[in-house]
């Protein structure tokens, strides 16, 4: 109870002497602001980067710890792994396709899956250069892809856009968080569809909504082109046009394996050879959560018996997330130096406003030694006033971060997406009241102990 008088006391008195010295106070307070503030700027901005980045991070590469595996197309690798993992928690997989939906036989709006915003804005399908066009040619089994043609042979246009199939065996969102925009993601329970449900991400969003498409899908080696059902849309974090589908769902219109012919230069012998060797499909890329390792080594056993080399099962553990965070903590370490070096500046400026102080209050100081202030309430007095000011001036740096953040959320938001979710860190007030009752020790620590050491004989002089 006694230190915790003294210590009101201290509040009580250092508040009155802020009052009693309202221009000596604002002048310490504005010394200090350009520290504090600096020292908030710095721990939101990498607050703020840190949120965007590693978001992004996740929904591309997948949470840390995740055990990737890549499979390649040898033997029945695909056939086994997909009966090896299909259903299992724990465990998805994916590959690969190109696919284009909308009117057959014409070139897609964006040949090669290139995003919208990086088209021509005449829509004559100029992509990355002056003079690179593209047009659909398809074989008599009605299987298209785009091919470059000069720029004197037109090529033909049509309602079509090119995405970046991704098939999916079970949920990949246990290793890729991915943001949901609207309708539902996939459903892997029940039978396939033969209508391939697809969840596209949002920019594949934008060409759909800006263009008017058929509901129909081409694909390499397809017997038909399906009829695609689009039932969300999510953020992966990539700008390139992407749909996700089942790969049973997709699996159902793909010509089987072996049905593949050898190169039209390999020797007779070879056509078994070479069925056997593509018969496993595209490379698959396998996730694995951590503590999953005996899915991991029953899978791999039974690829090296379907034929697949040991040495081409590679497997790699994503630790994307504690890299950057590695990176970030560097950056951030040295600009908050640099900000501290600004609040020094302010220490200085409390330090001097203090000693002032304490040298124009000697008599004061020295009257309430002599009626029995203990010298530790006289340096807790001006110890207050430092730490009220310092706290002040917090305050008034974080409110003023705040506003900017605001303020740049609103105007810089349709202009830059990621912005427009952001919000005022709260790790960043709390360094703001840190570096305010940092500055105000180390500024009030010498004046304090000169006050404490003021002898009672001074009011006798007085």
């Amino acid at each position: 109870m006694r230190l915790s008088g003294r210590f009101r006391s201290a509040l009580i008195i250092g508040f009155q002497g802020i009052r009693a010295r309202k221009t000596r106070t604002f002048l310490s307070m504005i010394s200090l602001f350009l520290g504090v503030l600096a020292v908030v700027t710095v721990q939101a901005g990498a607050e703020t980067v840190r949120t965007l980045q590693l978001a992004d991070v996740e929904l591309q590469q997948g949470r840390d710890g995740t055990r990737v595996m890549y499979i390649p197309p040898i033997a029945e690798a695909g056939k086994v792994t997909k009966e090896t993992i299909q259903g299992r928690p724990g465990v998805a997989a994916n590959y690969g396709l190109q696919a284009i939906i909308g009117e057959p036989k014409v070139s897609p709006i964006n040949p090669g899956a290139v995003p919208f915003e990086h088209l021509d804005e005449r829509g004559d399908g100029t992509v990355y250069g002056p003079d690179t066009k593209f047009e659909m040619q398809c074989d008599d089994a009605g299987n298209c892809r785009a091919v470059p043609v000069n720029a004197s042979a037109p090529a033909p246009k049509g309602a079509a856009i090119e995405v970046q199939l991704v098939a999916l065996i079970n949920d990949v969102r246990q290793f890729r968080p991915f943001r949901p925009v609207s309708g539902t993601f996939l459903d892997f329970a029940g039978e396939p569809s033969y209508s391939p449900r697809l969840v596209i991400n949002k920019a594949a969003a934008v060409g759909f909504a800006k263009y008017t498409i058929p509901a129909e899908m081409r694909l390499d080696g397809a017997v038909a082109n399906p009829t695609p059902r689009i039932i969300g849309v999510i953020d992966d974090g990539s700008s390139q046009p992407t749909a996700y589908a089942r790969a049973d769902e997709i699996d159902n219109w793909l010509l089987p394996p072996d049905a593949a012919e050898p190169p039209a230069d390999a020797e007779p012998a070879a056509g078994p050879a070479f069925r056997k060797m593509i018969s496993g499909g595209p490379p698959l890329e396998v996730s694995f959560a951590p503590g999953n390792g005996e899915l991991e080594a029953l899978l791999i056993r039974k690829l090296i018996a379907a034929g697949v080399p040991r040495e081409a099962l590679n497997v790699d553990v994503r630790n994307a997330r504690k890299d950057f965070e590695q990176q970030l903590a560097i950056l951030n370490a040295i600009f908050l130096g640099m900000a501290g070096l600004v609040l020094l500046i302010g220490v200085a400026g409390i330090l001097n406003v203090g000693l002032a102080t304490v040298g124009e209050r000697v008599e004061e100081f020295a009257l309430r030694r002599a009626v029995g202030t203990p010298r530790v309430l006289l340096a807790g007095i001006v110890l207050a006033e430092t730490l009220l000011t310092g706290l002040l001036t917090a305050g008034a740096a974080i409110a003023t971060a705040a506003a900017g953040v605001s303020v740049a959320t609103r105007v810089l938001g349709d202009r830059i997406p990621q912005l427009q979710d952001v919000s005022f860190p709260w790790q960043a007030g709390v360094a703001g009241v840190i570096a305010g009752l940092v500055a105000g020790i180390l500024g009030g620590a010498i004046p304090a102990l000169r006050a404490a050491k003021i002898p009672i004989a001074t009011v006798m002089r007085a």
